[in-house]
């Protein structure tokens, strides 16, 4: 970024920079070891919201640190879950 950019005021330009980049990030999580997951990023204003559900918390802690690294200067509000993967501690009643 250079001085200049950093002094243009946000409109426009500023959403279209920001849907790129949100683009940008989406194709990097599609394209790296979590694509299969489905998580989505919904842009709202400057900030951007990112929801799904994941099997770690490791796994959403890895996405949430690659979303502050490509949005970063934007708020990122995550909602990602986290599936339960434990085992169950008793058996099912069918009864």
């Amino acid at each position: 970024m250079t001085d200049h950019d950093a002094a243009r005021p946000p409109g426009p330009a500023a959403a279209d920079n920001l849907d790129y980049r949100v683009a940008h990030l989406a194709e990097r999580l599609a394209a790296g070891p979590l694509g299969e997951l489905g998580v989505r990023l919904v842009p709202h204003g400057e900030a951007v919201l990112l929801t799904g559900t994941v099997p770690s918390t490791q796994c959403r802690d890895e996405i949430l640190g690659m979303a502050r690294e490509e949005l970063a200067g934007h708020p990122v509000h995550c909602d990602i879950l986290v599936a339960g993967t434990s085992s169950p501690d008793h058996g099912e009643d069918l009864t």
